[in-house]
């Protein structure tokens, strides 16, 4: 189960990541972020370029990959992942769900529940 959620975590954030650089074209800003153009740009006011980069690479997208495979390889060593994890991840999916209707948010609500799941039932081995 820990094992499964971490490859959902991962495949969640990249598939964000990527979709915002392919799919929404957020990468045809890319000359503009490398260039120092957003570095004087005003954030209230949200160019196209600032809301690509915060769309793609500056996103959640890339730290939840960091997130799966650090689950990933945990779980490889036989260590049980904090629930602590867990928990902010599901927190943070559920809010993500009343704000945004209309998203993949269920996967990531899944891995939540195998991840608390799985560390459960690792923690009860533990005991034995």
């Amino acid at each position: 189960m820990i094992k499964w959620a971490g490859w959902l975590i991962v495949l969640y954030g990249t598939l964000h990541t990527l979709g915002a650089l392919t799919v929404e074209e957020a990468a045809t800003h890319a000359d503009a972020w490398f260039s120092g153009a957003l570095r004087d740009d005003d954030l209230s006011a949200m160019s196209p370029a600032n809301s690509a980069y915060w769309l793609s690479l500056g996103s959640f997208g890339v730290p939840l990959v960091v997130v799966g495979l650090t689950v990933l390889w945990l779980d490889r060593r036989g260590i049980r992942p904090p629930s602590f994890i867990a928990w902010i991840l599901g927190l943070w999916t559920v809010i993500d769900a009343v704000v945004l209707t209309l998203t993949p948010w269920p996967v990531l609500l899944l891995a939540t529940a195998l991840l608390l799941v799985g560390a459960r039932r690792a923690s009860r081995h533990e005991v034995d």
